[in-house]
This record gives C-alpha cells, sequence and structure tokens, in this order.
C-alpha cells in the first residue's frame, strides 16, 4: 500500500508534468498533493507584491483543477518549512513515498538534499523525477560539459549532444482521493527575522498564524494575509491563462514562425512585442517542452519555411538561453549569482560593491556606498527619476507591470553598469529579483552579467543610447508618454531630451524640467534633468571596463579575495580603487556603510546590446567562453547599438 506525497513546488501545471506522472505511477491508494509555505520566500528571498501575486494566481487555478479531477482533493498549502514540517507529516499521515520534480536552484537543492536525508531517516521512500523546468537536463549538461558553466548556445548544444528534448506528457485523467488530513502535532513558527520584504508590505504579516490557515482549510494565503501591498500588475498566472496565451500564439503562424527577438518592439506595451509567457515558465504554469514542440510543429507545416527565424533568435533560441542560465547555475551553485568567487566573470571595480560574508564566501545582500553620488544614481535609476525619460518611463513599467521587454531590460541593465553608472551588476540584479514577475535566479544574473560585460558576452564598447535607441522603434514617444505622463503634451522633437526644449515651450506643455525629483511645483508638473551627461559617462565606463580586462582577474582569484587587487588599478581609475590593499572580506562585512535600506523610500513613490546572433556561437572574450578571433574589424553600429533594432519603415520594405 502505497501512501504519496505530491510537493509542488515550481511545476504548478497538470499538463506535461513527469513527477506528478511518477507519483501515479506507483498507484498510490492516496495521494496528498500539497504545498509547503516556506518561509525562505517569505522573508529571505525578494518578492514583490506583482510576482506574489502571479504565484497566487497559479496556485489558485492549479487548485481548482485538481478539485474538477476530483472533488475531494485539491491543493493543500501547509503553512511551515518543508525542512521541519515533512518529518511529521510523513508520520502523521504515514507517508511511504514523497515525490517531486527535481531543481537546480541553489537554494533548493539544499533544501531538497536535507529533505532527503530526512525522509531517509522516516523509511520514506524519495522519488526526485526527472527534470521539467528546462529543455535538457541541467545537471546532464554540466555532466557533459565537463562540469562546467555553458558560456554560450553553441556549448549548450554541444554539451545536448544527442540528448533529446522529451514530448510532452499528458495532463491526468483522474486523482486518487487524499488520505486523512489530521494534523496532530504542533506548528514550528519561522523566524520573522530579518524579513528583507517588510518594504513590501503596509500591515502584519499573518500566513504563519495557524499550520493550516483559517478554519483549517489548507487555503492558499492571501495577499491581506501576507500584509503585501496590493499588486499593480496586469498580467495574471494560472495554466489556464497560460495554455490560452500558448494556443493564441501557435494559431499566429507568421509571427510564431518568423519571431525575431531583436526585430520586436521594446516600446510596444498594449499588447507587447514578445509572447510574455516567461512568469509561467518561472512557476511551471506552462511546461518549455510543450512551448518547444508546438513551435516546432508550427515551423515544419509552414508553407514558406525558409523565411522561418532561426537560432539563437527565434523562439527556440530563447528557451536554449534560458537553458544555458541553468545549466551555469547548475555546475556553480550560488556563486554564479555573484562576483566574487565567481570563476567564469570579470573582476570589475564597481561602485556599490556588495558585502560578502568570509565564512560563506556568499554576498550578504548588502553593499558597501563607496561614492554617495553613485548611490544617489543608483536610486533615481530604480525608481525612474534620472532624467532621461526612455530609462525612466521603462523603471516605472517595471515596477507597476513587473516585466519589460528583453531589450529594455537590455537599455537599463548598460545605462546602470558599463553605459553610464558605472555601479555594480549586483544591485541591479537586486532590483529585477525584487519586482520581476518572471524572476528566475539563474537567468537573471546571467543576463546581467552579460549586459554588464562581466561574464557571457565580452563588446563592452557597445553601448545603448537612451536617446536614439527608443526612436527606431518609437519616434512619436507614445511609451515615454504613457509611463511619464508629466511629458504627455512634449511633441516628438523633445520627448527623449526635454532638457532642450525652450523654457517658454515647457510651461506651455505643463510640465518643467529642472532639479532632480518628479512632482509639482507651483500648480506646474515637474520632470528632473538628467541625472549626468550621457556621452560622457559613457566614455568614462567604456575605459573603466577595458582597465579592468587588462588586468584581468576573475571572481576566484586570490587578489580579489584578499583585497590586494588595488594595487593593479591608478588610484584614479573609475570606481573603489584608491590605496594598494583592500576592503579585504572582512572590511566588506564591517564596512561604515549603508545597503540603501535607510534610504527615504516613501519620498521615491511618485543588451549588451548583445547581438543574439553572435551570441550563438560566442561567448564573448571571457574565461570558458568561445573566442572572438583576434584583428576583426568592429562590425557598424557597435559603437552604440542603436542600429540594431529595426525601424518601422525598414521593417515594411523587408516584408
Amino acid at each position: 500500500m502505497s501512501r504519496v506525497i505530491y510537493w509542488f513546488r515550481t511545476d504548478l501545471r497538470l499538463h506535461d508534468s513527469p513527477a506528478l506522472h511518477a507519483a501515479l505511477d506507483l498507484n498510490p491508494d492516496c495521494l496528498y498533493p500539497i504545498w509547503c509555505w516556506d518561509p525562505h520566500y517569505v522573508y529571505r528571498a525578494r518578492v514583490g507584491p506583482n510576482r506574489w501575486q502571479f504565484l497566487l494566481d497559479c496556485q489558485s487555478d492549479l487548485s481548482a483543477s485538481i478539485s474538477k479531477l476530483n472533488k475531494r482533493s485539491k491543493l493543500f498549502v501547509i503553512r511551515e518549512a518543508p525542512q521541519t514540517v515533512l518529518p511529521k507529516l510523513f508520520k502523521a499521515w504515514r507517508i511511504t513515498h514523497l515525490v517531486f520534480e527535481r531543481d537546480t536552484d541553489a537554494y533548493a537543492k539544499e533544501r531538497d538534499a536535507k529533505v532527503t536525508d530526512l525522509a531517509r531517516e522516516a523509511g520514506v521512500e524519495i522519488v526526485a523525477a526527472r527534470h521539467g523546468r528546462t529543455l535538457y537536463d541541467p545537471d546532464e549538461i554540466v555532466k557533459a560539459h565537463g562540469g562546467k558553466p555553458t558560456m554560450s548556445i553553441s556549448q549548450l548544444q554541444h554539451a545536448a549532444g544527442k540528448l533529446a528534448v522529451p514530448k510532452p506528457l499528458d495532463p491526468p485523467k483522474s486523482l486518487p482521493d487524499p488520505g486523512d488530513l489530521s494534523l496532530n502535532f504542533e506548528q514550528t513558527q519561522p523566524s520573522q527575522h530579518p524579513d528583507i520584504n517588510s518594504i513590501q508590505r503596509d500591515d502584519e504579516e499573518k500566513s504563519y498564524y495557524s499550520l493550516s490557515g483559517p478554519d483549517n482549510a489548507f487555503s492558499i494565503p492571501t495577499m491581506s494575509e501576507m500584509g503585501l501591498k496590493p499588486a499593480s500588475t496586469p498580467h495574471r498566472g494560472g495554466e489556464t491563462n497560460a495554455l490560452a496565451a500558448l494556443d493564441a500564439l501557435i494559431a499566429n503562424e507568421h509571427y510564431t514562425t518568423t519571431f525575431s527577438k531583436p526585430e520586436t518592439a521594446p516600446t510596444a506595451f498594449s499588447p507587447q512585442s514578445t509572447t510574455l509567457l516567461s512568469p509561467h515558465h518561472h512557476f511551471g504554469s506552462l511546461s518549455v517542452r510543450l512551448l518547444y514542440w508546438r513551435v516546432q510543429e508550427v515551423i515544419t507545416k509552414a508553407e514558406n519555411r525558409s523565411k522561418a527565424s532561426t537560432i539563437p533568435t527565434n523562439l527556440i533560441g530563447q528557451l536554449l538561453f534560458r537553458d544555458m542560465y541553468f545549466a551555469g547555475q547548475a555546475a556553480l551553485g550560488y556563486s554564479f549569482a555573484q562576483t566574487y568567487n565567481n570563476p567564469t566573470t570579470h573582476f570589475i571595480p564597481w561602485h556599490l560593491p556588495s558585502k560578502v560574508d568570509p565564512e560563506t564566501n556568499l554576498v550578504t545582500g548588502s553593499y558597501t556606498i563607496d561614492s554617495h553620488q553613485a548611490e544617489t544614481w543608483f536610486q533615481r535609476w530604480k525608481f525612474g527619476r534620472t532624467g532621461f525619460p526612455w530609462i525612466d518611463a521603462l523603471m516605472r513599467q517595471l515596477r507597476l507591470e513587473g516585466w519589460i521587454h528583453h531589450l529594455g531590460r537590455h537599455a537599463v541593465a548598460c545605462f546602470l553598469t558599463r553605459g553610464g553608472c558605472y555601479i555594480d551588476w549586483e544591485r541591479g540584479a537586486e532590483v529585477f529579483e525584487e519586482w520581476l514577475i518572471d524572476h528566475e535566479t539563474s537567468c537573471n544574473s546571467g543576463n546581467w552579467q552579460w549586459l554588464a560585460c562581466a561574464a557571457f558576452y565580452a563588446q563592452f564598447y557597445r553601448c545603448y543610447s537612451p536617446i536614439a535607441f527608443p526612436k527606431k522603434s518609437d519616434p512619436e514617444g507614445v511609451f515615454v508618454k504613457h509611463f511619464v505622463p508629466e511629458l504627455e503634451n512634449y511633441p516628438k522633437k523633445y520627448i527623449y531630451e526635454p532638457w532642450k526644449a525652450p523654457v517658454a515651450d515647457q510651461k506651455k506643455w505643463g510640465c518643467l524640467i529642472k532639479g532632480k525629483e518628479s512632482g509639482e511645483e507651483g500648480g506646474m508638473k515637474v520632470y528632473p534633468k538628467p541625472m549626468f551627461d550621457f556621452d560622457k559617462r559613457r566614455g568614462i565606463c567604456i575605459e573603466g571596463v577595458k582597465t579592468a580586462y587588462r588586468v584581468g582577474l576573475y571572481g576566484d582569484d586570490p587578489r580579489v579575495k584578499d583585497g590586494t587587487w588595488r594595487k593593479l588599478f591608478d588610484d584614479n581609475a573609475e570606481g573603489p580603487t584608491e590605496g594598494s590593499q583592500g576592503p579585504t572580506v572582512e572590511d566588506q562585512t564591517n564596512a561604515d556603510g549603508d545597503n540603501g535600506d535607510r534610504v527615504d523610500t516613501e519620498k521615491m513613490d511618485m543588451g549588451v546590446d548583445q547581438d543574439e546572433r553572435e551570441a550563438a556561437h560566442q561567448g564573448g572574450e571571457n574565461r570558458g567562453g568561445d573566442r572572438m578571433p583576434r584583428g576583426g574589424k568592429r562590425k557598424r553600429g557597435q559603437g552604440t547599438l542603436d542600429g540594431h533594432l529595426m525601424s518601422p519603415k525598414k521593417k515594411r520594405e523587408k516584408a
């Protein structure tokens, strides 16, 4: 007799679930579909209201789908950490098997190893089913790649070798009853401190008040129970929504066949120009393998296959990029998401560097303010007050909706790091972690390293212009006027450079360009001046990265770890390079300086352009990457990336 717990995590669906099929193959007498309400995510991981709402949508939809198959069943949410509650459930429910989908996220690996040990001690058999989050098993890719992270699409494809992408599995037609649901044990209350998400709350966090929730209903916690501010995203989660979006995509044969990421418009927002399926992949409400095979079917049956887009810019290529980053994290673990102790990431002495715990060699989540100007720039970037309308519109859309176009992510990341502010890419990755609804640690960290030219990509002299780039797809500035309404009356001549407008015209259009804040003054709207001269700052940043490349350190270099890296940089180099020693790891941990948490956020309430075609075959001049041939000429448009996005006129001509 088998009594099975099926532990849902990042697989919130019934279709194409290899782990769920493995559970049902046990022919269980009873099946408990559960979710452990893990305090790691509630208190320790950066999660804003929009991503919480998307998760709750996914859970509610899955629970309803389970109940359609069996009225006695649903998604049973247990409000305790899996490491403490599962051993108690094994005993209370007389469990024989625990089944879950394997996960290569660094925290998930630690958690699952602990739970596996506890299950063995309890005599419970573990069935950790094959991968379901990616096209290929990340661990198998790493093994085939010699234990190293994949640094390019070509490396991923080579490592995949003869591996096949599994065909998607059908959803089950029925589910067994759950057994007795009695909980004859005490709840282990989690510590709420530190609560990194306290800034997301406007009320007390109460989701752990009881083990099985209000009325012992095993209910999904609400935004109100978590004390969270209301979500503002229009994008909703759930398998039902995901499958409907997939059907709509596949029904558009031309779009599916010819999709090419660099040719989509980052300024399109209603609707967006890309699929917006990424948050569904993150929470598992849509199988990446189902998308892969349905797209392949469309391309195979297309009348004019000669015009189909190809890897890496097509839809399949986007999934391969995702697999590349997953394999990178699977190889390096926690180090993949930081510079320190990362063997594949260039050491660049950015402003606002992360503090490091000397015992774990991991970043602490706080940072040193080496430059108050850099801290000011960072806060203005985060809250959309840089004075560059294109950048501000993107950051405001990100905060409001939890999503921005891939090329928009390129633009704001380049601006923060090597194309303007020279601020540590880890600061930007943390903001994305907080605000994105599709945040995936592996993809987020990998993309930020790529866009900062810290890893994966090395053409640091190619930067996005916050003025010329958006004009290619939106010369009228419709996107900016929507998300930066202060400028809604500005004509296209000044929409990307409003500071150039005569003051008399600024008054006529109802918005003055002055100071550092957005707001109102004397009944007139105010939008800030640019926080720096972009062309000048771009040149400074390029020289800074060039110097770091010449020095040639990586994150695992002993000189990075002991602080003697400073001897290799001139005192007047960009970044915190003064002196010849430190800070050491200990100094970083105990350094005077704020991590930004004390900044008054209430007052703020108010790629590179990497060419993905090149990315298919080279990881840039980085350790572990495919090297560029020496002596090659710089291509047209490499000074800035503005030439890499087709104008509407050229798109029409091409069509």
